[in-house]
């Protein structure tokens, strides 16, 4: 079938073979179509898939995504199914957050009116079950961490930086459905944060604030500063620690995510904290590598410069959004006891902004079976699986005066951005 097609890479015999048409055409065109895509990144060769799961990055079904929905029917049809489980980014509709006619209307006629369809072609395909829709995959009540030095067929920007940076595992950052193909065929092609000459710093970060720095913004600095290259920081355990608990790692999980977004992280490195960086050190830093030092007012200046979309600059806010990436079991709880104990100390009972708190369904499902779920419900937060960046890109809800914690939700959608104490702040004080 692709006898004369020319392609640089080296392939397995096995390789060749299913480029050739040996599991049949849809395969073929899958394996062709990775071959393209190390190629245009001369890629020497092609790896196995080593992890158990993977993730895919298109959870939505957007009636405008006829071509991927099409594609998906063509590959269940042609036998071409996940050679492995997979996990997928959180669904963009929850009945449970706060909505009107008209936004439901717009969700449910024109934006996700295949979701049903979509979900049914992810379940044919491998997804692992109904609780594996979240951008948070590794967390442990969702089951998909990968080991330390696993390679991986992943999209989601947040969640590949995390898998690179925290667990050790490899992965590039890649597009959807190139993480498909990935996960089909059982290996991708080895170039850029695959390598160990990828996986070096060419930034050195050096933080010499005078408190422990907002997770959101620094991550936001430095992936501003470095885009898509690999920093390596310094200071920042100072903060944190050398180990990687839970609430050091819900911190990189939200600091990994602005990195990614604000710029285009898919690996950093932390000084004396995260995997690679306690094994090698500074031998992880080329020679030459650029500098960047980030102190308090270096952060206050990126802050700053956050554009307000809101056409009223000083509207009150209409919606409030916690949780992009999703929460933590950890989190959530932190998050419920600080809102009640506010509230209590303003003389409130309920939150004065309607605040959605979002996390995986097996975070959720954890969380509900302890007595802090009655405490949150009784605050009036709704707690929610979805993905608040789908929520936000009704064209209804972008004329929303919307506040969140999230610089990834920020980026992204005309939500605006306040820390978490300011956010925490505003929704338990009474709306003047």
């Amino acid at each position: 079938m692709n006898e004369n097609f020319n392609y640089k890479m080296k392939l397995t015999d096995e390789q060749a073979a299913i480029l050739n048409g040996s599991k049949g055409e849809t395969m073929a065109k899958v394996m062709k179509t990775l071959v393209l895509y190390g190629d245009a990144f001369n890629a020497e060769k092609m790896v196995p898939v080593t992890s158990e799961k993977g993730h895919l990055v298109t959870s939505f079904g957007l009636k405008v995504m006829k071509p991927v929905h099409d594609l998906m029917d063509a590959l269940i049809e042609g036998g071409a199914l996940s050679a492995q489980k997979f996990s997928v980014d959180p669904k963009p509709l929850d009945p449970n957050v706060p909505s009107d006619f008209l936004k439901n209307f717009v969700f449910n006629k024109f934006m996700y009116s295949v979701q049903d369809k979509y979900d049914a072609q992810l379940e044919k395909l491998g997804l692992i079950d109904k609780n594996s829709y979240t951008c948070t995959c590794y967390m442990d009540e969702v089951g998909n961490k990968p080991n330390k030095g696993d390679v991986l067929s992943w999209a989601e920007s947040s969640a590949v930086v995390y898998a690179n940076s925290v667990l050790g595992a490899k992965c590039n950052r890649n597009s959807g459905i190139i993480e498909l193909f990935g996960s089909i065929v059982g290996c991708v092609p080895y170039f850029g944060l695959l390598t160990d000459e990828g996986r070096k710093a060419t930034w050195v970060v050096e933080v010499k604030t005078s408190k422990k720095p907002e997770a959101q913004i620094l991550g936001s600095a430095i992936g501003m500063k470095v885009m898509e290259d690999v920093p390596y920081v310094k200071g920042l355990d100072k903060w944190l620690g050398t180990e990687l608990d839970g609430d050091t790692c819900a911190y990189l999980k939200d600091f990994g995510a602005a990195t990614a977004s604000n710029g285009a992280v898919g690996l950093y490195h932390i000084e004396n904290l995260t995997p690679e960086a306690v094994e090698q050190g500074e031998d992880l830093v080329v020679d030459g590598a650029k500098t960047y030092v980030i102190d308090d007012a270096e952060l206050e200046r990126v802050k700053a410069s956050y554009p307000v979309m809101w056409k009223d600059k000083n509207a009150a806010p209409k919606l409030c959004f916690v949780g992009c990436p999703h929460l933590s079991f950890n989190q959530l709880v932190e998050w419920t006891e600080n809102v009640s104990a506010e509230l209590k100390k303003n003389g409130l009972k309920k939150v004065s902004v309607p605040t959605v708190f979002t996390a995986a369904p097996g975070v959720i499902e954890k969380f509900n079976a302890t007595p802090f779920a009655a405490k949150l419900k009784a605050t009036g937060v709704v707690l929610s699986y979805i993905c608040p960046l789908m929520y936000m890109n009704n064209p209804l809800a972008k004329s929303m005066a919307v506040i969140t914690n999230s610089n990834k939700l920020r980026t992204y959608t005309t939500s605006r951005y306040y820390t978490s104490d300011e956010i925490l702040s505003i929704i338990t004080k009474e709306v003047k």
